[in-house]
């Protein structure tokens, strides 16, 4: 992996369960609301993360990255064809703005710390700009891709301590 780096705990390499947004639902316990399908794509990947490291909350001190290649595509192009109709759109243009899901991935994972999003091609180049500048308590690095074009639907993640 990254030098000086150990993985803690890796899902979401296989395709996403046909259930994925049943599992959501039953780990928060509740249905999200105004959030689109990229964001639950990240909540419930970030979730089974946290699960699958023995972790409660991810600590404050971790950093959150979510990289993507298209970020929230579907909420972009309907805000765009609302647009177009003339329709005035607040729900569907916050869902297309991909840094506001890290508001809602760190609600679900009980988190206030330094997150950010990063377009991406390449998750592993992306694994290694982010370690950079991460403290003790590491970091948390998600890919989240909805389906569209040559893309599969993907929610995978790292969690990450310094070795």
């Amino acid at each position: 992996m990254i030098e000086g780096w150990r993985v803690v705990a890796h899902v979401g390499a296989d395709p996403l369960p046909d259930d994925w947004h049943a599992q959501l639902v039953q780990r928060l316990g509740y249905r999200p609301r105004r959030v689109g399908t990229w964001t639950e794509l990240a909540m419930h990947g970030a979730l089974r993360c946290i699960d699958a490291a023995g972790e409660t909350a991810l600590p404050a001190g971790a950093r959150l990255r979510v990289g993507s290649r298209r970020g929230p595509w579907a909420a972009t192009c309907t805000g765009l064809e609302q647009l177009d109709a003339g329709l005035t759109m607040p729900f569907t243009f916050m869902q297309s703005q991909p840094a506001l899901a890290l508001a809602e991935v760190g609600r679900c994972l009980g988190w206030r710390g330094d997150g950010s999003f990063v377009l991406n091609r390449d998750a592993e180049q992306l694994l290694r700009l982010v370690v950079h500048g991460a403290g003790a308590d590491g970091l948390l690095l998600g890919q989240v891709e909805e389906a569209g074009g040559a893309l599969p639907m993907r929610s995978e993640w790292w969690r990450l301590l310094p070795a």
